[in-house]
């Protein structure tokens, strides 16, 4: 298959691509990685006329330290995030989801930005923006705005990104102090898409006891599935066993909406969540109490 005719432009600068963009909005589309924008124009899914390349423009491409945060380029590779110390030193949790995500021969070209726009329901960096509370920068003619990671994932596919707007950066906090953290999915094979997934954090006071949680899932929904009823039923307390299992109940017959798919029905997906939220959640409080 090949995509329908299309004009390319590939830009030296984030002010040409903004600009371009500008000037075709509704018509044009942002190459990033172009893991899934190829396949997709290929089989003629997205016919986009024009196509504005932001693979020349190297000011998109970092990873540093800034005070209490990391800041990445929208165009850095997933493969740089999997080996970056910053990013296990402060976000390990985003540390040790990256290898789930595809292969290595993807990871070297796609996107942290064009993953998280293309908002696949299925994808785990989403998850991981809203697990981590993200704030993501987009950039248009009229200028820059912040949104946060909860708020940017709208539906399946769809994200709060206005029509003339390039995502630009993602800030991410230090994950905060006795916080541990934890990251499963269960894939038919390593590199396809998780049947389901979670990544999970959990904060202990300094007499042990929980002072928050979180629990985001992957392919259980049309976008990031947060378990805030899950979460509130964990906080002030001592994470045993038995609230564990309440907390994975709650979280995977009442929060969450998956779909089923060829691999897994509906019910079986909400037995993973089930079981792999208390896989995560003791994990999680583990790793935090090894920090006290």
């Amino acid at each position: 298959m090949k995509p329908a005719p299309f004009e390319y432009y590939a830009p030296d600068s984030l002010e040409q691509a903004v600009d371009l963009f500008s000037q075709y909005v509704g018509d044009g589309k942002i190459l990033a990685g172009g893991q899934s924008l190829v396949p997709a124009m290929n089989f003629r899914v997205v016919q986009p006329s024009v196509l504005i390349d932001l693979n020349r423009v190297g000011e998109l491409s970092y990873i540093r330290e800034d005070g209490d945060v990391i800041r990445i380029g929208a165009m850095t590779r997933e493969r740089q995030l999997e080996f970056d110390s910053s990013i296990a030193k402060w976000t390990p949790l985003l540390h040790e989801a990256v290898p789930f995500i595809a292969h290595p021969q993807i990871r070297n070209r796609g996107t942290i930005g064009g993953s998280i726009v293309h908002a696949d329901p299925a994808a785990e960096l989403p998850v991981l923006m809203t697990a981590l509370n993200a704030r993501l920068k987009a950039k248009s003619v009229s200028g820059e705005r912040w949104v946060d990671a909860k708020d940017f994932f709208v539906g399946m596919f769809t994200t709060a990104l206005e029509p003339n707007e390039i995502l630009i950066e993602i800030e991410l906090p230090f994950m905060p102090a006795r916080t541990g953290w934890s990251f499963v999915e269960v894939a038919p094979r390593a590199g396809d898409y998780a049947m389901m997934g979670v990544a999970a954090l959990v904060t202990l006071d300094a007499n042990g006891k929980c002072k928050g949680a979180k629990l985001v899932y992957l392919n259980a929904g049309e976008g990031p599935m947060e378990a805030k009823e899950a979460e509130k039923l964990l906080e002030g307390t001592t994470l045993g066993d038995t609230l564990v299992e309440e907390a994975a109940v709650i979280a995977s017959e009442k929060e969450i909406n998956p779909f089923g798919n060829t691999h897994a029905s509906i019910d079986f997906q909400r037995h993973l969540a089930k079981v792999l939220t208390q896989k995560t959640l003791k994990l999680a409080t583990q790793r935090a109490g090894e920090l006290q």
